[in-house]
């Protein structure tokens, strides 16, 4: 490279200015990208003064003319002579105004020349991570420039392999009486971009103009001026525009039309294609769902996806529903429930089996059977009470007849019901019933009241115990009984269990998850308007009918006992 003359402190003092003006781009921002920048600077005796000052200004003039910054570029320096000495690591400064006092108030060492020391120094700890350098796998450049001015007394080759080993760019800037085979050795390869001679101090900003253009790409996307409609990519001496994901550039490389994926044709979408950055996507009409493929539909069910509150059965329809009721039963004015047992009164007992061959599953929905038959029901003090018994090889009474007031108690005590499990005591059950469930310490009306009792029995098995002494007592009381079978019920049993004519009292179901179909053969048989009981008015006993029909009956009875 050829230099100027060496030009006396005066008229090195009028280049200065201009010179650092040079390397301050006022046009377009010089933009570095992230790099880890280390200077190594020849302090030794042999540098005079005056020289030391003109390259301090040469760091000052190149610093002002990177990008710095934590996430740019970080810069370093170290001086040396016979010893190495560290002016600021690469993560002292993040501002390039800390780096220009710190050079500022740099003190020359003064001693001899161990570049090959310094160059160790560098490798080993300036670009170490404790001193700010970012990490290899980070893969930011790692660039060092060594500036001297005369030949190393010590040896440089060896060490500088190893630096440039390490992933270390060198650049050798030799000056005036600079040993061009030490900086050949020094560099990295090609030797025409990384080795600089310059014949003077005052000349080596022609050293930081060159070294500036290698590092810096002008950004011309900085200048406002590109006319990208969303972004615009900087390269070298030029620029070019890119669109987000799911747009594609137009011909005036400028602007950007979104991607109709639709358009393809490929979607396979049952009702609605609609295209997004990401690619097309099936839109369903209103009143259905996508599938899980993402691309056929269904009509949604809103029976499923809401509360319908229907009492019986509810029906989806578009984007709407409705609620049905049983043949024979009418829809109510709110729309939702079907019209219930409503005149006469009921006494009721459900005796439940809780035998080991019903199991856990099934019994849970048992009771949701059992509140089924409450949904129907008139529940009150004065229309029908409901009592539940639960019996395996022993019985308990779950709650009597007149604990509970509302269907809602009813059916949450009949939720809170736990499984007995065990045996299949159904004529213990039978007996309970007769002796204790239809008493009036358990909530029955008294007989002289003529209010129905029913009872329903509720099986999936053959009894362990003898039947029929209590089945026939039963019955003799004046209950009257239904039984539901379920699976591998006895049908024998059952017809013993129910009342005449067997056809109207005895309901069965060959497995749990289908019981519901016996629920409109119960409603009509225990329902008191469309069955027994239908009309019943509470009377006093106290009254004239009253106590002439009680005699009536008793004499009947007295007959019927004489001539047995």
């Amino acid at each position: 490279m050829r230099g100027l003359l060496c030009s006396p402190l005066p008229m090195l003092l009028l280049l200065l200015q201009p010179w650092e003006s040079r390397l301050q781009f006022a046009g377009p921002w010089c933009r570095t990208g992230p790099l880890d920048l280390v200077f190594v600077i020849d302090s030794s005796r042999s540098v005079r003064p005056f020289e030391f000052e003109t390259m301090r200004q040469f760091l000052v003039g190149l610093l002002r003319g990177l990008e710095v910054g934590p996430n740019a570029t970080r810069v370093g320096v170290i001086q040396y002579s016979s010893q190495v000495q560290s002016v600021f690591p690469l993560g002292a400064f993040s501002r390039r105004e800390d780096m220009e006092r710190a050079i500022r108030a740099l003190v020359p060492l003064a001693q001899g020349t161990m570049t090959g020391l310094a160059i160790q120094y560098a490798m080993n700890v300036a670009f170490s991570v404790a001193e700010g350098a970012r990490p290899p796998e980070a893969r930011v450049p790692r660039i060092a420039v060594i500036v001297t001015d005369g030949r190393p007394q010590d040896r440089v080759a060896e060490v500088a392999a190893q630096a440039r080993a390490r992933g270390i760019e060198i650049y050798a800037v030799g000056v005036q009486r600079a040993d061009v085979g030490s900086l050949r050795a020094m560099a990295s390869p090609p030797l025409d971009e990384h080795v600089f001679l310059v014949e003077s101090f005052d000349v080596i900003q022609e050293f930081g103009l060159q070294f500036q253009d290698r590092l810096c790409a002008i950004d011309l996307c900085a200048e406002g001026t590109h006319g990208c409609e969303h972004h615009c990519i900087s390269s070298p001496g030029s620029y070019f525009c890119r669109c987000l994901a799911g747009f594609l550039l137009q011909q005036d490389q400028r602007s950007c039309r979104a991607i109709d994926h639709c358009s393809f044709g490929n979607h396979s979408c049952q009702h609605e294609c609609v295209s997004t950055f990401s690619g097309p996507r099936c839109h369903c009409r209103e009143g259905h769902d996508l599938l899980p493929d993402g691309r056929s539909c269904q009509a949604r069910d809103l029976c499923n996806g809401v509360d319908h509150g229907c009492e019986f059965q509810c029906v989806s329809e578009g984007l709407s529903y409705r609620c049905l009721c049983p043949e024979g039963q009418q829809l109510q004015a709110d729309g939702k429930s079907c019209n219930r047992c409503r005149e006469g009164h009921v006494d009721l007992v459900l005796l439940v089996d809780g035998s080991k061959s019903v199991r856990p599953q099934n019994f849970e929905l048992v009771k949701r059977f059992v509140n089924q038959i409450v949904d129907f029901l008139d529940v009150s003090p004065e229309g029908t009470r409901v009592g539940l018994v639960q019996f395996s090889s022993r019985v308990r009474t779950e709650f009597p007849l007149g604990r509970y007031g509302t269907a809602a108690e009813v059916k949450q005590a009949v939720m809170a019901v736990e499984y007995m499990e065990r045996g299949t005591m159904t004529g213990l059950a039978l007996r309970h019933m007769v002796e204790h469930s239809f008493s009036e310490a358990q909530g029955a009306r008294p007989r002289a009241l003529n209010v129905p009792r029913v009872g329903l029995v509720f099986t999936d098995g053959r009894s362990q115990d003898d039947i029929s002494v209590w089945a026939a007592r039963a019955k003799e009381e004046g209950i009257v009984m239904y039984a539901v079978g379920v699976g591998k019920a006895v049908e024998e049993e059952l017809r013993q269990i129910a009342s005449e004519p067997a056809e109207l009292h005895v309901s069965y179901s060959p497995d749990f998850g289908s019981m519901t179909h016996l629920l409109e053969n119960l409603r009509g048989s225990i329902c008191p308007e469309e069955g027994i009981g239908a009309g019943t008015e509470l009377r006093s006993p106290c009254e004239c009918e009253s106590l002439v029909e009680f005699q009536g009956r008793t004499l009947g009875a007295l007959e019927k006992l004489t001539q047995n």
